[in-house]
């Protein structure tokens, strides 16, 4: 039995051929769902898709591979893919609505994952919650699995607490920090591009804290 995020698909979704309904039959085999084979990459929490929407209309050389819960979102991001693209399918985008702590029923180690985005993501503040976050080594186990030798995970937050911790996750876990930013607007990463969400903590003048870790050798 296969655990689907409800309420399912709009009708918009279904209708798209940007959008994998059920991602679980496309475990070990995601590549082939593109137009064309080349680097494959992931975001964790699209969102309303502003990010992945920028990154995939600037980098057609690569595929990306978008999740998030909320099927309403996914209306937006498929929306925002349109406009960037200027068509229906641009081809190296694809979205699916999943719940990314079962993330592993869905990607296996065949989908060779080039780098991992995760967002803006919910900081579960509360001790016995922090499993539930997205960087914690629980998860991150996980994404080893699926993600190449020397894969990156870029990380975004507006949490100094989240993120102090994930530098520690990313670290106990056996990933590299390469980069720590603890304001993006100071200091922008060449090639980045703004969320939803940046563009409003920015507004509001709080910091943007940002880190990259390599993956190294499985």
């Amino acid at each position: 039995m296969h655990l689907r995020p409800k309420p399912w698909a709009r009708p918009e979704l279904e209708a798209s051929p940007i959008f994998c309904a059920e991602p679980w039959t496309l475990r070990g085999r995601w590549p082939a769902f593109f137009e064309k084979t080349q680097p494959l990459y992931l975001e964790l929490g699209c969102g309303k898709g502003g990010f992945i929407a920028q990154m995939a209309a600037a980098h057609p050389e690569n595929n990306y591979l978008a999740l998030d819960m909320i099927d309403a979102v996914l209306g937006l991001s498929r929306r925002q893919i349109v406009a960037a693209a200027g068509r229906e399918d641009p081809g190296n985008i694809r979205l699916t609505a999943w719940d990314i702590e079962r993330i592993d029923a869905i990607l296996a180690p065949e989908d060779r994952i080039s780098g991992l985005f995760i967002n803006f993501c919910n900081p579960w503040p509360r001790h016995r919650q922090h499993k539930k976050r997205l960087t914690h080594p629980r998860q991150l186990e996980k994404y080893r699995a699926f993600l190449l030798p020397e894969a990156m995970i870029r990380f975004k937050t507006d949490d100094r607490g989240l993120f102090d911790d994930s530098l520690r996750y990313f670290s106990d876990t056996g990933f590299q920090v390469q980069t720590v930013i603890r304001d993006l607007a100071a200091q922008p990463v060449p090639g980045d591009f703004p969320t939803e969400h940046e563009r409003m903590f920015e507004e509001q003048g709080l910091p943007i804290y940002y880190a990259a870790a390599q993956l190294g050798e499985n």
